[in-house]
């Protein structure tokens, strides 16, 4: 794009990846990857660890806030990467000594603290692969069945948790007797355990040395459990060469890794590929600081997230939409918040949900007043299978639903699917397929070895393919009306979310086999706010109260005006007080909808919204 007097100001941010090159195959395929090659990197992970600890031992690796006895959180603990190198070898041979391997690896329960990272890191210089599950598996879920399915697949030597308080009701429904367990505080009666502290006393020996040398790029790093949005959630299997490939792909595609030194603030847990491989490894690959965040993207929890923001300044900063949209909301009035955060991030990053355009516009707005010019705003797109980084744009200017170009080093099948087109992956952080599930394993690739993401795209710019492409949906989610129609979902659900900004978090799009689309609306916090009832007051209260409803009235309106026909139109919608399961695959732990578990387990209440039987629908008044 030209610069002219109206172009927004940006910060400076270089792009590495600004051209593509495609080749045409047969049946309408096209073949697209970065021109620039994936340079060198190392086979471990943790040779950069080592490195670091030699040339720059006493820089922070990691930090988090010391727990008071009341259960507030105090000052900041720090662990130096001198500090980190030596611990890790000291857990690696502990867990050399109980002959951990593949078949019985270590698996992580709790959230993210300093403990656990060391854990991890021990795994990797010990060459033991782990695998951290979604601690709300744990402490939300009721009935346990999702960590069930994770220990039964992993068959795990050692269990490791924070709290035998918090995590002790879980293993003992899940975790055989004959297995270890580690924790950092506590026990569990009638069952022997291990203290924290005694992995990490272990004296190391040359054990360690040969172990680590004797890994390899297709030794397995780590395995990382699919959200599940149909089946049991599958086991990724995450070699070493797969990790450090991304992580140096990364680098390539976002030069500001590597400009300056990397300072994180970061509550994305580590169960998940986004903070598990993507945060957490880029700290590590070059030599960054990562600050632990307490905070949630919640109400309530980001009270802690604003707190550290205030005052650890990041150099680049990664959230997913709910988090940047009480940030975006509360720097309007915070000015130590504005002054801090802004003070020398010289990059957004979001991922996991789509952010609406309100949303980006609204950091947009207070980064200009606070110093001039706009943080830029990136994103992508990726996944577990892929380590996760994938695609990312390559531009300043872009809008919500642009995911950019590939990553060097990967190729893109684009492949159309009854008029849609899927985008297909290969290339060296491409994952070997999933854990003791070979069925899963051959469903996911196609012929040529590309592993097939059901992710439909298509360009920005057909006339300039080195904008890169937008996200256009899943291929599963879309389907057709009783007409033969087809509902193109993504899309629909974007525009949506962005009409009901800021009060809705998701829409699940119905109408799959009728003659009309509609939508079940998830709303966020914010929706009380509409209804000017008490605080105590029902969430089913608040939305059914006269003004929250005639706001949706008027929403629901507007998209009706802007609809073209019975694919693009909303007929009826509807905003749901019970929240999403986590036990019925509703709502993963990272907080996005699973469009087709929330159509299945409330397909009763689906049928008497379109029937005209469920009270406080909405329709298009026109």
């Amino acid at each position: 794009m030209m610069a002219t007097d109206s172009t927004p100001r940006f910060r400076p941010l270089r792009f590495g990846v600004t051209d593509v090159t495609t080749r045409p195959g047969d049946h309408g395929v096209l073949y697209v990857r970065a021109t620039q090659d994936l340079q060198p990197h190392p086979v471990r992970l943790t040779d950069r660890l080592a490195h670091w600890a030699a040339t720059t031992p006493e820089r922070t690796w990691m930090a988090q806030r010391v727990r008071n006895a009341d259960g507030s959180l105090g000052d900041w603990r720090h662990i130096s990467y001198r500090e980190a190198w030596a611990s890790a070898r000291r857990i690696a041979q502990a867990l050399l000594d109980r002959n951990l391997s593949a078949d019985r690896p270590v698996v992580m329960l709790s959230e993210n603290d300093l403990e656990h990272a060391l854990l991890s890191l021990g795994c990797l210089v010990a060459g033991v692969p782990q695998c951290t599950v979604s601690a709300a598996y744990s402490t939300v879920s009721k009935d346990y069945d999702k960590l069930r399915h994770a220990v039964n697949t992993l068959t795990p030597g050692l269990v490791f948790a924070s709290s035998a308080e918090r995590f002790g009701p879980a293993i003992e429904a899940t975790v055989g007797a004959d297995v270890e367990v580690a924790l950092i505080e506590g026990t569990l009666p009638g069952r022997s355990t291990t203290p924290f502290s005694a992995l990490l006393g272990t004296e190391p020996t040359p054990a360690v040395d040969a172990a680590h040398a004797a890994i390899t790029r297709d030794s397995i790093a780590k395995f990382m459990f699919t959200s599940g949005s149909t089946k049991s959630p599958k086991a990724v299997i995450i070699t070493h060469g797969m990790w450090t490939a991304n992580l140096q792909q990364m680098n390539q595609s976002m030069p500001v890794l590597t400009e300056e030194d990397l300072v994180l603030v970061d509550w994305l847990p580590w169960n998940h590929t986004f903070g598990g491989n993507h945060n957490f490894g880029i700290v590590i690959y070059n030599g960054g600081t990562l600050y632990l965040d307490e905070g949630r993207p919640t109400p309530a929890g980001m009270a802690e997230t604003i707190r550290n923001l205030r005052e650890i300044a990041p150099t680049v900063y990664f959230n997913v939409p709910t988090g940047f949209e009480v940030i975006a909301h509360t720097m309007k009035t915070d000015a130590q918040l504005r002054k801090n955060l802004l003070s020398r991030v010289k990059m957004f990053f979001f991922a996991a949900a789509a952010l609406s355009q309100p949303i980006w516009d609204a950091l947009f707005e207070v980064a200009e007043q606070e110093v001039g010019e706009r943080i830029v705003m990136n994103t992508g797109l990726g996944m577990t299978e892929g380590c996760p980084f994938c695609l990312a744009v390559n531009s300043p200017f872009v809008q919500a639903g642009d995911i950019g170009v590939p990553t060097p080093g990967l190729e893109l099948k684009l492949v159309p699917i009854d008029g849609k087109t899927e985008v297909r992956y290969r290339g060296p952080n491409i994952t070997q397929g999933y854990w003791r599930n070979a069925e899963a394993t051959r469903e996911a690739f196609d012929e040529e070895g590309f592993y097939c993401s059901g992710d439909a795209v298509k360009w920005i710019d057909e006339n300039d393919l080195n904008r890169g492409l937008k996200f256009d949906g899943r291929i599963a989610e879309d389907f057709k009306l009783s007409t033969g129609t087809f509902v193109s979902v993504g899309p629909m659900r974007a525009k949506i979310i962005a009409a009901c900004a800021p009060y809705v978090q998701d829409a699940v799009i119905t109408g799959i086999n009728l003659k009309e689309v509609g939508a079940l609306l998830i709303p966020t916090p914010h929706a009380r706010t509409l209804a000017g009832l008490p605080d105590d007051a029902s969430l089913q209260q608040v939305l059914e109260s006269a003004p929250v409803q005639q706001h949706f009235q008027n929403v629901l309106n507007q998209l009706a005006a802007q609809a073209t026909g019975s694919a693009t139109r909303v007929a009826r919608m509807h905003l749901m007080a019970a929240p999403p399961s986590l036990d019925k695959g509703e709502i993963t732990d990272k907080g996005s909808i699973n469009q087709r578990a929330v159509l299945k387990h409330r397909a009763s209440l689906v049928e008497a919204m379109h029937e005209g039987q469920l009270p406080f629908t909405l329709v298009p008044q026109q």
